[in-house]
């Protein structure tokens, strides 16, 4: 592994952060030597981030950290046209006024995590619908256009990989790296930005606004790629059963993204909080090296750090301590996540399976009844082991609510409403 001089770098590879670069030596030397601006892409496609994309905020954080200025780049016009990478079909093209309202809603993880003003190192948040949308076809395809092959374009990943399996590749879609490369040129005008970060499926399309800022500028600019994030079993970060882990709490609780983390594997506990907390190594590595029953203090602590870092510290203190009456306890707390019913449904009687994915606790009704023969389905604290079980108002407790539990550790509250 490279030997890094620079803070940022040194950052970044300590806490796990690097795929590739480009020209390692060469940006360590830029990065060690002066203030360097760096920008990631974010494209518009729904009203919050998920946990996938923390990854690359958090090298915005770093970034920041360690004296350089980041770029929040909105897609606002990318996201017009869809980016194919890791995709076997085309993005569902949105409306301007869908991404605009999206664009609003990614916009508020970053305020938590970067700092935004016109000092050296202050954050900027741009949006390329501000030069892509005022483009004229004709002349970007003589100015710009001529700069890429289409031999090395079809070689790229996200190219590539859809048409070795055959499937549809809009021209509309094979446009996006030009449309991306031609980003990074203008923002290095704009800005003087001389580095692109993004996960590493994006590093074709990155590399090619290096190549177009250095034939059209003459200037060399650098790349830089974090690796795709698994758990240890294999499963894609940011996905459940239950559906996407957003960072946004109008999305997703505090209380469930809490829960997330506490339910990382052992095995990625000390990878998570490098990359997911702002913790010094040398905690990190005392909580990493906890055995037996104590890991969960250690999965304890980067659930309540990572959300206090998108949903801020009273939350986060707030979450976990529902967590520990809810468990600890056995408490049924007003904390815990509520789902609201018609109360007539109730009335007419409610299917055990039917509560569960109502509730998002499974993702079916065969889920629900695997659990339940596994003896992890609980209503109101008692193991349910007939599938068929109805809930009634006679469920609902002195506090209002059915309490649904499904293990040890995940538990929603349903609440009847007129």
């Amino acid at each position: 592994m490279t030997e890094f001089k620079s803070e940022f770098l040194k950052t970044l590879g300590d806490r796990g952060f690097i795929h590739q670069i480009s020209d390692p030596k060469g940006l360590d030397k830029l990065c060690a030597s002066e203030t360097v601006t760096a920008y990631i892409g974010f494209d518009c496609t729904a009203p919050s981030l998920h946990v996938g994309s923390l990854v690359q905020i958090m090298m915005l954080y770093w970034l920041q950290q360690t004296g350089h200025r980041p770029i929040a780049l909105m897609g606002g016009g990318t996201t017009r046209v869809g980016d194919p990478s890791g995709k076997d079909e085309s993005r569902q093209l949105l409306t301007p006024e869908t991404i605009e309202a999206n664009k609003a809603g990614i916009r508020k993880v970053f305020e938590r995590l970067l700092v935004f003003g016109d000092g050296p190192t202050d954050a900027l948040m741009m949006d390329n619908a501000d030069w892509l949308l005022k483009l004229n076809y004709v002349d970007f395809l003589r100015e710009v256009g001529r700069h890429f092959s289409v031999n090395q374009m079809i070689q790229r990943d996200s190219v590539r990989l859809r048409l070795e399996r055959e499937h549809h590749l809009s021209f509309l879609e094979f446009n996006y790296m030009l449309l991306q490369g031609y980003d990074y040129l203008e923002i290095y005008r704009r800005t003087g930005c001389r580095l692109q970060m993004g996960g590493s499926d994006q590093w074709g399309n990155i590399l090619s606004g290096v190549d177009l800022t250095r034939r059209m500028e003459g200037t060399e600019t650098f790349a830089l790629t974090s690796p795709l994030l698994t758990t240890a079993s294999g499963a894609k970060m940011g996905k459940t059963a239950a559906g996407a882990v957003w960072l946004n709490e109008d999305q997703l609780s505090s209380y469930d993204y809490w829960q997330y983390w506490r339910n990382t594997e052992d095995a990625d506990v000390e990878r998570f909080l490098k990359l997911f907390t702002t913790l010094p190594l040398d905690e990190i590595a005392r909580l990493a090296a906890l055995e037996g029953a104590e890991i969960n203090e250690a999965k304890k602590t980067l659930a309540t750090e990572a959300t206090a870092l998108v949903h801020g510290r009273a939350a986060a203190e707030a979450a976990a301590e529902t967590a520990r009456k809810a468990f600890e306890e056995g408490e049924t707390d007003a904390g815990l996540p509520t789902v609201d019913l018609p109360a007539a449904q109730l009335d007419a009687g409610l299917g055990i399976l039917n509560a569960f994915v109502a509730a998002g606790l499974c993702a079916s009704n065969g889920e629900v009844r695997r659990n339940i023969k596994g003896g992890a389905v609980r209503v109101n604290d008692a193991v349910v082991a007939d599938d068929t079980l109805q809930l009634t108002g006679a469920d609902v407790t002195a506090q209002g609510v059915i309490k649904l539990s499904l293990g040890k550790k995940k538990h929603v509250l349903l609440r009847p409403a007129d």
